[in-house]
Order: structure tokens, then sequence, then C-alpha cells
């Protein structure tokens, strides 16, 4: 009896230390309804299934024991929806026409502050072509609308470019550091260096070097920038294995309204 007893209180002991995730979800979307969603997260360079559940009358709910916080998605089959953080506290997710967005926990609400930053920039970046349609109806020169323009466009980058790497470098040793550095480099057909790229890695901290995902990019970038600067001249580029195709870039993130 004493055994027993014992038991009982080691397992209670033991599931009173680890954290665990409840996400409680809402769509106003009445094709969802019936659906089947999942949580997926890369685990040994494979993106694999956390969890899944139903979408019953616009609701659906995942909930289980978390060893580490981690960056996951959203998916309804094959098709990334939306990144979500999974750690410890009530995460929310709204889904309707007009937007995704995540809440509720400070990693996640973080995440989603800076995806919003982010889609107003790409907002603002867009509506350049609009204008660029408006000022030839209103008779400006070419020239001088390229030139304005491209000056604009270019601004417009360079406060993308700071936004991103501000973003990834202040969060370099937790998730969402190596989480956004896998969605910038996921729009690359293949492992590159860009200046940003190379900026973040020059100011980066041994356990973002580290992370599995970044260490196997940066390695395959390198290795690939020397074949093109012909160090190898009969090898090509070649492609990043461990990147996950269905991992949404930020230039496909949905917009918060």
């Amino acid at each position: 009896m004493n055994k027993i007893l014992y038991m009982f209180v080691l397992v209670a002991a033991v599931s009173s230390c680890a954290s665990s995730y409840n996400v409680q979800g809402s769509s106003s979307i009445s094709a969802l309804d019936g659906s089947k969603l999942y949580l997926k997260a890369l685990k040994d360079n494979e993106v694999k299934n956390i969890d899944s559940c139903d979408v019953v009358h616009g609701e659906f709910h995942f909930a289980g024991l978390l060893d580490t916080v981690r960056m996951a998605n959203l998916f309804m089959g094959d098709e990334s929806i939306m990144p979500v953080v999974l750690e410890e506290g009530e995460i929310t997710i709204k889904i309707d026409n007009a937007s995704q967005s995540v809440g509720g926990t400070p990693l996640n609400d973080s995440l989603y502050k800076f995806i919003d930053k982010h889609n107003q920039l790409s907002n603002r970046m867009n509506e350049l072509s609009h204008r660029q349609s408006q000022m030839l109806l209103d008779g400006i020169d070419e020239q001088v609308i390229d030139e304005r323009l491209s000056a604009e466009a270019n601004a417009i980058a360079a406060e993308e470019d700071e936004l991103v790497t501000k973003f990834v470098v202040n969060n370099f040793d937790n998730v969402l550091g190596p989480g956004v550095f896998m969605m910038i480099t996921s729009q690359y057909r293949f492992p590159v260096l860009t200046p940003q790229i190379e900026d973040i890695m020059s100011k980066a901290t041994e356990k973002f070097k580290n992370d599995p995902y970044v260490k196997d990019y940066y390695k395959t970038a390198q290795e690939n920038e020397a074949r093109m600067n012909g160090m190898d001249e009969a090898a090509k580029p070649q492609p990043d294995v461990t990147m996950p195709q269905s991992t949404p870039s930020l230039t496909n993130v949905p917009e918060q309204k």
C-alpha cells in the first residue's frame, strides 16, 4: 500500500514539474468547420506532427505537455497557415477572412507585434505600384517617377532590414530568433549569404549559432558562397535539405487587422 501511494506521489510530483501548452482557437470561416488542424514543428531536420484537433462550430483546442518552448506552425492539411510559439500559458488563436493572430503569452505577443510591423512595411512597399500608376495618369515624367519611387522603395527596404535584424538579434537566445531567421531564409531557393545574414551572424551568440537550423543553413551557405566564388567551378550551390518547404516566409505571413 505504501509503495502504491509513493508511486502516486512521484507521478504527481513529476507532472507538476512539467510545463504544458494550452491553445484555444476560434474561426469565423465556416469552410473550416469539420477540418482537421495540425501543430507541426521542425525536429531532427524534419517537419513533424506535434498535435491535431478538429474544428467544431468554429472552435478548436490543442493541449499537451511541453518538454521545451518551441516555434511551431499551424497547418490545415499540408498548408501552413501561421506560426505559433508553444509555451506555457493560455494561447489564443483567431482566424477570420481578414486576419489571423496569436496572442496571450509573452513570446507570441512579441512575435505578432513584430509581424504586424513587418506587414505595415510590406503594405507600404505594395502601395508604391499603385502610386506609380496614378503618377503616370497624372502625366508625370517616367524618369521622375522612377527616381522618386526608387528612393522610397530603398528607404522601406532599409527599414525592413533593420526591423528584422534587430528582432532576431534581440531574440538570439530564445526560439523567436532562430524561428524568424528560418522565415527570412525560406524565401531563397538555396542557402545564400546576404549582407543582412552576415550582419546577423557577426553578432550572434553561441546559442544562436548552434541552433540546428541556423548552424546547417550558415554552413551550407558558406559552402555555396565558396563555389560561386570559383573555388569549385564544376560544383553548383547545394540545396538546404533541412529547410522545410512549408515554413511561412515573412512575405506571406498573414496580416493582422
